[in-house]
């Protein structure tokens, strides 16, 4: 919705939703029995690779070695973060 109002030159009442949703998402975090900035950082490995396979399947772009390089080291921390607290 940012790039809707900043590029595309909607309205800047897009940026609420957007805004809300976000901060929704940081409170639900807070729920969870674990260290919020923990489940945050394994989220962030599985949207990682939700967003190559996303590259690959939907917009049909050849994956470079960097990309599966950096896939491996984001995945390799989420496992660690996401063991190490337990």
């Amino acid at each position: 919705m940012p790039y809707l109002w900043l590029v595309r030159g909607h309205s800047a009442w897009l940026v609420v939703p957007a805004a809300v949703s976000l901060g929704l998402f940081a409170y639900l975090l807070t729920l969870h029995p674990a260290e919020s900035g923990r489940v945050y950082a394994a989220y962030g490995g599985i949207y990682v690779l939700t967003a190559l396979i996303w590259l690959r399947v939907v917009d049909k772009s050849p994956l470079s070695l960097y990309d599966l390089i950096g896939a491996a080291f984001v995945l390799t921390g989420m496992v660690i973060i996401a063991y190490g607290w337990k």
